[in-house]
């Protein structure tokens, strides 16, 4: 299926999909609410920090194409081209982020992030762990390689330089509650006791 093709069968669907290898494949649906809370965080804090700047964030109901003909829908992502309001993909995505979920957690974190890795105008793709405070930023280096940062706690801050803002991840995880983790090590016995 050509890219005009897909985006004109799309159009009729009531499920979102993706154009992978010149087929449709529909996307999961059914979030998490930490989830949904990630992405409406961070998509408030971009918006505000890029208005007047000529770059816009869009939702995971736009599409950027990653390969040729290949489309892919982040959860957030940031478009710094010429602004159509009937297209129905970015003309400059410059930013991608995906919030990882159980079921898609290796497919983002491998297997899609070649694929952005391969666009040409994107400079920075942020996956956020719902689970922890711990985002994995790669940005693209001036001799066009990538480098990967992994940051921890809510106190780190996400360079997106390209863009010229910093996100804290505070703002990141306004609201989330972490799940309790499993120890590894069984506690200490309290020898005060008895």
């Amino acid at each position: 299926m050509s890219l005009d093709a897909f985006f004109a069968w799309q159009e009729a669907q009531a499920e979102r999909y993706e154009l992978v290898g010149g087929v449709p494949v529909r996307m999961m649906a059914g979030a998490r609410n930490v989830h949904d809370d990630i992405v409406v965080n961070v998509l408030a804090w971009l918006r505000t920090a890029l208005r007047g700047s000529g770059c816009r964030p869009f939702t995971g109901d736009g599409s950027v194409e990653t390969l040729p003909g290949q489309i892919r829908r982040a959860d957030i992502g940031v478009d710094c081209g010429p602004r159509d309001p009937n297209a129905l993909k970015a003309a400059q995505p410059r930013v991608v982020v995906e919030v990882l979920s159980p079921s898609a957690r290796d497919f983002d974190a491998f297997e899609k992030l070649a694929e952005y890795r391969t666009m040409a105008d994107l400079e920075h793709i942020v996956l956020v762990e719902p689970n922890a405070a711990e985002v994995r930023l790669w940005t693209r280096e001036p001799d066009r390689t990538w480098a990967e940062t992994r940051l921890l706690g809510l106190a780190a801050t996400v360079s997106i330089s390209a863009l010229g803002i910093v996100l804290p991840a505070s703002e990141i995880y306004d609201g989330v509650t972490f799940p309790n983790r499993p120890r590894l090590v069984a506690d200490e016995p309290d020898e005060s006791a008895g």
